[in-house]
């Protein structure tokens, strides 16, 4: 009898993706993190769907990304309305992305 055949993820996935392995006749082999292990993992999905967007440019990616940071931040127990408003301030303070200004270097006079 030949061995199964493996691929190794060990990263943080959508909750329904083992179960949506199994319907596909596959066994995963997963575990659920909590605390610490939890937000190490949500940093790093983080990173993985910021790549990808970069790579891709598609609204996909964007959207797991979003995703991916709005829980982060539940995480911590930060809402969306806090980060809302706190960049609201943040542009009234500093202004936002909008004008595509590009610092090159600041020369002390």
């Amino acid at each position: 009898m030949a061995a199964p055949r493996r691929t190794f993820h060990t990263k943080l996935v959508r909750d329904r993706i083992p179960e949506l392995i199994m319907r596909s006749g596959a066994r995963p082999v997963f575990h659920r993190a909590q605390g610490e292990e939890l937000k190490r993992y949500a940093d790093a999905k983080i990173l993985e769907e910021a790549k990808e967007f970069v790579k891709s440019g598609e609204l996909d990616e964007l959207v797991d990304l979003l995703e991916a940071l709005y829980f982060r931040l539940r995480l911590e127990g930060i809402s969306a309305e806090e980060i809302h408003e706190r960049m609201a301030q943040k542009r009234h303070e500093r202004g936002g992305f909008e004008g595509g200004v590009i610092l090159e270097r600041v020369e002390r006079i």
